[in-house]
């Protein structure tokens, strides 16, 4: 499995929240899909916290196993 930590920034990513997050904070995350990778972060620090970074192919066997 190939998941590394960026520490670069990552302009031009458009990020997502999770459609099950509140308005008054809580646990979710954001996701953002690159041309190779999918990034996700921590939504209480979208711009200060780490940010991992997760091939497609893991990816998608992952949410193929989150959806199961």
């Amino acid at each position: 499995m190939s998941v590394e930590q960026v520490t670069n920034k990552m302009d031009g990513l458009r990020w997502f929240k999770s459609s099950h997050s509140g308005s008054d904070g809580g646990d979710c995350m954001e996701v953002a899909a690159g041309l190779n990778a999918v990034y996700v972060r921590d939504s209480k620090v979208a711009g200060d916290g780490p940010v991992l970074r997760v091939g497609r192919d893991e990816w998608a066997a992952f949410v193929a196993l989150a959806a199961g």
